[in-house]
């Protein structure tokens, strides 16, 4: 099971800076609050657009992983700006 963890701002650091630099995809689910199945349908979406849309996600063996930094900038541009590649 993930433990759910709450984005907080504390003295001008994100609970962001407190994560590991990357994440299992469920971790990153928690962080952005949707469902297991769903972060992996993104992380699909970015295998198979090249990067160009959904969960960014490096593959280290078999497993998948999202770069902290990654979901920092998602986080920043919102979704529909990272979908239209800015």
């Amino acid at each position: 099971m993930v433990q759910r963890r709450e984005l907080r701002v504390v003295a001008g650091r994100s609970a962001l800076d407190e994560l590991p630099e990357v994440l299992t995809v469920e971790e990153a689910a928690s962080v952005l609050r949707i469902g297991r199945g769903a972060a992996y349908e993104l992380a699909r979406q970015w295998r198979e657009s090249g990067g160009r849309r959904g969960l960014p996600v490096v593959t280290l063996g078999r497993s998948l992983r999202v770069p902290r930094e990654a979901l920092r900038r998602l986080l920043d541009v919102g979704v529909d700006a990272w979908a239209s590649g800015q």
